[in-house]
């Protein structure tokens, strides 16, 4: 209302109200009479009621417009107009107002006149809402759809002013409400319909007027703008456009109208896409049915645009929709699509190229997601591939462009014959700024300033057909979004690291200083901050390697393709950029990969450098990937570049083959180059090697040669042509010399580890180029060595990081043949040398610990002589030494010998002469012996010398102080020589070691007795054991590479080749000289008190000796065991104390003697010597050797032994060549161990300590033999012997056995466990015993050509599991009766063990294995049953029964065929075994059946009844089928059965029954076989039967006779009556055979019927009556 409050206003109003008014009544006053008289009553209206009275003041002017009178009208009209702009309208007067306007827009009157009234009426005040808005905006766009021209376009203006008024009212009553906290309204569901009613008065019209604009676009019949005729979609798309890029608060803080965008809008975007989602240009629309609408340019451009802000406002609210968008856009840049949509794609796409934040969210959103799109990737890639597809010419058969049309190539790319008078003048140099790439030629278009994305097609509103794109535009466009996207990342994610650095500083500076409250907190924000930069640095990590791919790919082309400075310049930037900032968050690949293409832009095209072909990186130039479906080839760098050559030089190589040239762009990438390094040194790493290899041909290239002080200057090359370098280059030259020597004078800025990269690489280089160099004497390459100069100068402050490798360098340089290799190399050491000593360190260099170690003037040739001479100077000393030792040592004083053996030790240490090492371990020995002859003089001059110092050292009041203090000064001697002798032992020369170790123990063992009781201690534990170890570590730690020669042109053996075995020899001597010193010692050793600690560690090193992976060592280990475990306590003789102690030393021999000098040596002694030994025996009490303590010593060696075969046996878990197998001698030992250890233990040897042993024997037998050692050891397979492995076991076994059998009660509960190991190893007779995973073969099948070399090869184990099984057989001979035995049931466990050889029989790997198994049953048997029935009530044996039952069921009807080659004796004889069996049956079991079970005794009726039928086989041949049908056997088997069947012995009704039930069975089965056979023979005619019919038929016929003959022998009241009636019954059967044509029948037949004569008696005479 501010229009009307001043007075002068209003007055003004109404004087002009008064004069419309009369003007009106004028105009009226003929023709509308009405009009007049309302019009001249309403001009008596007080201002004050101006507002309230609006309806009536109106209505004059109302009914003026409604008499459609043009001038009226129009009077009228500017009267309203009047009154809206002074705000004095009421609601119900707008509605009047606005119905009159509809009026006359229907009538077509005064056109835009309306407008300017709607556009007042709505601008000026806010009291048009709801329906009367709707008409006003309806009438508006009903206007603009009229035929005239002006017309229309007022009214589109006036509807865009309309829509922004409508949304600006809704922001105004926003901002009234904004303090006003509303409850919301909860909105159920989703439906637009009720969350309408929440709404306010102005949003509620906002809200209404953009949905209908969405359905009007969708064509689709709006809501709320009721009367609406037509509209159009393009101009639907601009109103929403502007809407949502003028308003988006409105969507943002409206959940309303967000749902409006999610369900309206994206939907009609996508709808509307799809023309150009389909659309394929040049595609047939002959195969699609339907024809595919094709694409219009208003409609699309318009999409994109709304898309576009969707996208930059609305991101966070339509993720997944814009993800579509997005790969929409993607798929724009197709080469399918028509040219204008790819160009107004890639201008949407440069819009979200310039804003990197909105790329990050989209990294984040998409590209982080596990199962989403990759969108920023597939942007990125879809740029390269729009690039690429542009320089792909439709001629080159490219699937996705071969069908394009001429007028589709995005007027990008022109091929360059049909341009060239554009593009060449002389020298093919441009004039225009273009790419051109074989053979297409493409402008570069200035179109936008860097960073901002202005568009030219997508303003293209007035446009209604597409554009024609001018050549080079699209490219352009792409080039730019590339620029634009590496700019912004880059610029992001830097200022964000950057950010996060600083933040971390002050973090920690504050965390070093903080106040005792804040120090949580503090704490707290630190650890955010550490979670946020993990989070920030996993987005920053995956947009670079979400983009580096496709970047890469297109900027190489691009760099390849440039021919303008700038251009090129930008490519550059950008690939440095990236290669910077892939550095800084450590991705190394994509470093290298940028690295690398700026490097082969830098030389020659296919220049050979095989560091950048190697490199991961170059594997891009040949990777294809996929981009949208569409394959894409990532292009190398061509050749035809219309480059300036700007020098020709020649290729650092070997032998280099012409010229190469260099163009302005390989300079302009050397710069680049330079730049990277220079400023991104620190991030470059491994790519140092990268960038210096290159930089190190350019400058050979461009002929720089380096100068004093590593600097490079331009030089002549010494031979070949000469450079040509262009004048350009030459003023570049000394610019790019000052580069180089600036870049590598910046590394003193450089932290350690990258300065380490630095020198690494240039000592690569170094190598390469010295590499390049042998063998001939051209000018090398001396770059590397040069700027290894220059970097050692400057960075002489950290002296002691670059020392050593530089140095190290440098001196293999000095040693090049090359002469000019040479000089540069002594030059820069010489150099670095000086600077070195004349550089003011902090510390001093005198105190630098580290420097002192460094080979500072090695090679220095004063320094050699300097060498040459000292050692000259050596060998006099040494002789003079030598002099000292043989003549001069007895006038010397006492106090000197230690000094000469410890001058003698340091020449035995002496490194450069062998000999002379060797010779003062002779002189070494000389002192011993001169030690041991003069002993008594140097103890007392010795003594006599202690007890002065002594005295002066009291008086001064400080400690006497002497290596080995407190032992007596003698001793002390005696120690230091040992010492010296142990330090040569481990020598890292193993002729030095060999001798000293061999001198060693011979001085202790001849010289050892002078020594004091009380030092023994410091020679064991000090000397002794402090050796083992030091001896095991360098064993177990040496090298395993071969040796080729021992120096010289000494051969070595292989048996000595490596270290390791070298080291093998050194343990060997040690372990036994330490072994032999404690078994001839033990006398003085043990009354020490630590003996058994002693022992202990002695133990533990024979363990491990024992389980090194060396054969030799572990052999060796065992002997020395041996060794300490023969010792017996000794006897001495305690009246004659002159006489040296016998040590009493049974050996049994058991691998062959231990030889080694012991007690060898003849004792020469004066008397104070018999005096001290007869310390031991007279002044003190006798020793007598502690028994308990003795037995824990053998108990100690007892779980030695253990361990050592537990862990020796176990077998490996994998194998291959190098898996350690141990040797059978090995393991011989170990077990020949045993039987020795066991006589000391044997009192407390148990139950457990047996289960163990048996581990060990079952494991070590179970060890295969590797096939290399396997023709000595093993017997010849066809020879019955047992490896000394085997032998031993069961000598083992066997000294136990006795011992158990001489030994108390309590130890015959082990006879069961002994049986159990027996009876294990019989097994293997059939089944070899497995090694861990390994497959063994039975040797007895394997023939020696069939084991593979170096397979390990399981031996024969026939012969042992055949002697295990003599031993069980004689074992339970003797044992059969003890409870043990019987309660443990060995019995049955013997018979089940046999039972597999048994029913394997002929299917044995051995023959003699189931004989000797039938043989070894019987003889059990024969001992074992009748134990068995004296305990039959116990019920100990009832489980045996059945096992044996099934034994010999097994056995005697076995499943195995005999072989083929099996004589008919031979099987005689196996059947007379079978006999055997059955004899024992018949008088070992059937006699006692009532002591026997029941079962048993009818599964053996069972058996002989099968027997004495069922014995045919079917594969013998005819010749010898009546022999192989054991006939023999089965005739046993019958007169078994009918023996018990129908004897006397008969005790019990249940025996009769089962013997006349088999008798029965049998004669059934024998009148069914002679029915069948005379019913075939009938039906067969002339045919003669089958041979087995006929075999069956006599082998009954046989049988026939047997029973009959069997029957008569039997008491004739043990027949049954039944019996005889079957037998009867058979007569009449075998007549009716007769007939038969068979010879063999026929005789048969005679002998069944022969014995029926007995029958034939006359009939009784029946007595009848009483009468006959």
């Amino acid at each position: 209302m501010s229009g009307t409050s001043s007075p002068e206003a209003v007055k003004k109003l109404l004087e002009n109200m008064q004069s419309d008014l009369r003007a009106l009544s004028l105009e009226c006053k003929k023709k509308f009479p009405p009009v007049k008289e309302v019009s001249f009553r309403r001009r008596q209206v007080k201002a004050l009621s101006l507002k309230e009275n609006s309806s009536e003041v109106v209505q004059p002017f109302l009914m003026g417009c409604g008499t459609k009178e043009p001038k009226i009208t129009q009077l009228c009209l500017a009267a309203i107009q009047r009154l809206m702009s002074h705000e004095v309208v009421s609601e119900t007067a707008a509605g009047n107002i606005i119905n009159m306007l509809w009026q006359l827009m229907e009538n077509s009157l005064e056109e835009l006149k309306l407008l300017q009234t709607v556009l007042v009426l709505l601008t000026t005040n806010t009291v048009v809402h709801d329906e009367a808005l709707s008409k006003a905006i309806v009438l508006c766009f009903r206007l603009h759809f009229t035929k005239d021209n002006i017309t229309n376009n007022t009214a589109a203006a006036t509807v865009r002013q309309v829509v922004t008024v409508v949304f600006e009212r809704m922001v105004a009553e926003d901002e009234r409400h904004r303090d006003i906290v509303e409850q919301p309204v909860l909105v159920q569901g989703n439906s637009n319909r009720r969350s309408v009613s929440t709404l306010k008065p102005c949003a509620k019209d906002a809200y209404m007027l953009f949905q209908d604009l969405c359905q009007l676009v969708n064509a689709d019949a709006p809501y709320w703008l009721v009367g609406m005729t037509e509209m159009t979609r393009t101009f639907g798309l601009e109103l929403l456009e502007s809407v949502l890029n003028d308003f988006p608060q409105v969507f943002l803080q409206h959940q309303e109208f967000s749902f409006l965008l999610k369900e309206r809008v994206c939907p009609l975007v996508i709808k509307l896409f799809s023309p150009n989602i389909k659309f394929r240009q040049g595609s047939s629309t002959s195969a699609s049915p339907a024809p595919v609408e094709k694409p219009y340019f208003p409609i699309c451009m318009r999409l994109l645009r709304v898309v576009s802000v969707l996208i930059k406002q609305f991101y966070s609210l339509l993720v997944t929709e814009c993800e579509i968008f997005l790969s929409l856009l993607v798929k724009f840049l197709d080469a399918d699509k028509p040219q204008w949509l790819r160009a107004v794609a890639v201008e949407s796409i440069h819009r979200f190229c310039v804003q990197p934040q909105l790329l990050r969210s989209f990294c984040q959103s998409y590209d982080m997601k596990q199962h989403s799109t990759k969108v920023f990737r597939d942007i990125v890639n879809a740029l390269g591939s729009f690039i690429q597809s542009l320089f792909l010419v439709p001629a080159t058969g490219n699937p996705a462009t071969s069908n394009q049309t001429g007028n589709n190539n995005l007027g990008g790319s022109v091929s360059a014959p049909a341009n060239s008078g554009m593009v060449g003048i002389g020298g093919g140099v441009t004039l225009l700024p273009a790419f051109e790439y074989r053979g297409t030629w493409i402008p570069i278009l200035t179109i936008t300033v860097q960073g901002s994305a202005k568009a030219t097609y997508l303003e293209m509103l007035d446009k209604v057909e597409p554009p024609t794109i001018p050549e080079g535009y699209a490219m352009s466009v792409a080039f730019h979004c590339l620029l634009d996207l590496v700019r912004g990342i880059t610029s992001m994610i830097e200022g964000e690291l950057g950010e996060v650095e600083t933040e971390y500083q002050t973090t920690t500076e504050e965390a070093s200083s903080p106040t005792q409250s804040s120090e949580q907190q503090d704490l707290q924000s630190a650890s955010d901050q550490m979670d946020k930069e993990i989070v920030s640095r996993a987005v920053w990590e995956e947009m670079v390697n979400a983009c580096w791919c496709g970047l890469l790919a297109a900027l190489s082309l691009l760099l390849d393709a440039s021919t303008d400075e700038a251009a090129t310049e930008n490519i550059l930037k950008a690939e440095l950029t990236m290669a910077a900032l892939c550095g800084r968050l450590g991705l190394v690949t994509s470093r290298d990969a940028f690295i690398t293409a700026i490097c082969k832009g830098s030389l020659p095209p296919h220049y050979a450098l095989t560091v950048l072909n190697t490199t991961t990186a170059a594997t891009l130039s040949n990777k294809s990937y996929s981009v949208q479906g569409q394959s894409v080839m990532m292009i190398s760098p061509s050749s035809e570049s219309h480059q300036q050559v700007v020098a020709v030089g020649q290729p650092l190589a070997v032998q280099p083959q012409g010229t190469v040239m260099l163009t302005s762009k390989n300079i302009q990438c050397m710069r680049t180059l330079l730049n990277l390094a220079h400023c991104h040194g620190a991030v470059l790493g491994t790519s140092w090697q990268l960038v210096l290899a290159t930089l190190q041909h350019l400058v050979w290239i461009l002929g720089l040669k380096p100068s004093s002080g590593g600097a490079l200057k331009p030089g002549r090359a010494v031979e070949g042509p000469s450079t040509v370098l262009t004048t350009a280059v030459m003023t570049d030259l000394p610019v790019i010399s000052n580069i180089l020597s600036r870049l590598f004078e910046s590394s003193q800025y450089l932290d350690d580890v990258s300065l380490h990269h630095l020198i690494n690489a240039l000592c690569s280089l170094s190598l390469e180029a010295m590499d390049m160099a042998y063998g001939n004497n051209k000018e090398p390459s001396l770059f590397a060595v040069a700027k290894l100069l220059e970097t050692g100068l400057v960075n002489m402050h950290r002296i002691e990081i670059l020392w050593r490798p530089l140095t190290g360098h440098l001196l293999e340089v000095c040693q090049h043949p090359n002469s000019r290799m040479r000089e540069w190399g002594a030059e820069a050491l010489t150099s670095l040398i000086k600077a070195g000593l004349s550089f003011n360190h902090d510390p001093p260099l005198s105190q630098n610990q580290v420097i002192k170690t460094l080979p500072f003037f090695k090679k220095n040739t004063q320094y050699k002589l300097f060498l040459l001479h000292i050692e000259s100077l050596i060998r006099t000393a040494f002789q003079c030494l030598q002099l000292v030792v043989t003549d001069f040592l007895p006038t010397m004083p006492c106090t000197c010998l230690q000094i000469v053996v410890d001058v003698a030790g340091s020449f035995g240490l002496h490194n450069q002469e062998l000999n002379i090492s060797l010779t003062s371990i002779g002189l070494l020995w000389n002192i011993s012996d001169y030690f041991f002859q003069r002993g008594e003089t140097i103890e007392k001059e010795l003594n006599k010398e202690e007890a002065l110092q002594q005295k002066q050292a009291e008086e001064k009041g400080v400690v006497l102080n002497r290596p080995f203090h407190p032992a007596p000064p003698f001793d002390c001697l005696w120690l230091c020589l040992y010492a010296k002798l142990g330090e040569l032992c481990v020598d890292p020369r193993p002729a030095v070691r060999k001798s000293a170790g061999q001198t060693l123990f011979s001085t202790i063992g001849a010289h050892g007795t002078l020594l004091q009781h009380s030092t023994w201690h410091t020679v064991i534990w000090k000397v002794l054991f402090h050796l083992l170890d030091r001896v095991r570590e360098s064993s177990t730690t040496a090298d395993k590479e071969k040796i080729e020669s021992g120096g010289g042109n000494i051969l070595i053996h292989h048996s000595r080749d490596t270290a390791e075995k070298q080291w093998a020899e050194t343990w060997v001597l040690t372990l036994a000289g330490v072994a032999r010193i404690f078994n001839t010692r033990r006398y003085l050793l043990q009354p020490l008190g630590d003996f058994s600690r002693a022992w202990d560690v002695l133990l533990d090193h024979i363990q491990s000796a024992a389980l090194s992976k060396n054969n030799e060592v572990s052999l060796a280990a065992l002997k020395s065991f041996q060794e300490i475990l023969q010792i017996v306590s000794p006897a001495r003789d305690l009246d004659k104390p002159e006489t040296p102690p016998v040590v009493n030393v049974p050996v049994p021999v058991l691998i062959g003697p231990i030889s080694g000098p012991g007690m060898s040596r003849p004792f020469v002694r004066t008397d104070s010597i018999g005096e001290r030994l007869g310390r031991y025996s007279s002044s003190e009490p006798p020793i007598i050797t502690d028994e308990l303590e003795d037995l824990n010593l053998w108990w100690a060696a007892w779980n030695t032994w253990y361990r050592i075969g537990s862990e020796s046996t176990k077998p490996p878990i994998t194998f291959d060549k190098l898996t350690f197998i141990p040797s059978q001698p090995f393991l011989t030992a170990l077990i020949q161990i045993f039987p020795a250890l066991y006589q000391h233990i044997k009192t407390g040897f148990n139950m457990d300590e047996l289960q163990k042993l048996g581990v060990i024997l079952h494991s070590a037998i179970s060890v295969p033999i590797s096939s290399d050692a396997s023709p000595f050891i093993l017997p010849s397979y066809t020879e019955a012997v047992l490896t000394s492995l085997q032998e031993a076991v069961l000598t083992a076994l066997d000294v136990l056995q006795k011992a158990i059998c001489v030994g108390p009660e309590n130890m015959q509960i082990m006879y069961p466990a002994i049986f159990d190991q027996l009876l294990a190893f019989v097994e293997f007779s059939c089944k070899p015993p497995q090694y861990g995973q390994l497959e063994t073969k039975h040797i007895a099948n394997a023939k020696y050509n069939q084991i593979q070399l170096f397979a390990p090869v399981t031996l024969n184990y026939v012969p042992f599991a055949e002697r295990s099984l003599e031993v069980v057989v004689d074992l339970y001979q003797k044992t059969a009766c003890h409870k043990a035995v019987v309660n443990e049931k060995v019995l049955q466990n013997i018979i089940k063990t046999l039972r597999v050889p048994l029913s394997l029989k002929y299917s044995c790997p051995s023959e003699s294995t189931w004989k000797l198994a039938v043989s070894s049953l019987l003889k059990v048997l024969s001992i074992g049953l009748p134990v068995a029935r004296q305990h039959a009530s116990s019920g100990k044996f009832d489980s045996m029964w059945p096992e044996l039952a099934n034994t010999f069921e097994d056995f005697l009807f076995t499943k195995s065929i005999p072989p083929d080659n099996l004589s008919i004796q031979e099987f005689q004889r196996n059947e007379n075994i079978d006999v055997e069996v059955v004899q024992l049956i018949s008088t070992e079991i059937l006699p006692y059946a009532n002591f026997i079970p029941k079962e048993f005794v009818g599964q053996i009726m069972t058996m002989l009844n099968k027997g004495s039928i069922h014995s045919q086989s079917s594969s013998f041949t005819e010749a010898e089928i009546d022999i192989r049908l054991r006939e023999e056997f089965s005739k046993m088997c019958f007169e078994t059965l009918l023996q018990f069947s129908f004897s006397n012995k008969v005790t019990t009704p249940q025996e009769g029954y089962i013997s006349r039930m088999a008798l029965s069975v049998l004669l059934k089965r024998s009148q069914d076989v002679l029915h069948r056979y005379i019913e075939d023979e009938r039906l067969s005619g002339k045919c003669p039967l089958p041979r087995q019919q006929v075999t069956e038929i006599i082998f009954v016929l046989k049988a026939v006779s047997t029973l009959i003959d069997s029957l008569k022998k039997t008491q004739p009241e043990n027949v049954d009556g039944n019996t005889w009636a079957q037998v009867i019954a058979l007569y009449p059967t075998l007549v009716e055979c007769i007939t038969c044509s068979s010879s063999e029948v026929c005789s048969a037949l005679k002998e069944a019927l022969v014995p029926f004569k007995d029958f034939m008696q006359p009939p009784a005479s029946r007595v009848q009556n009483g009468e006959s």
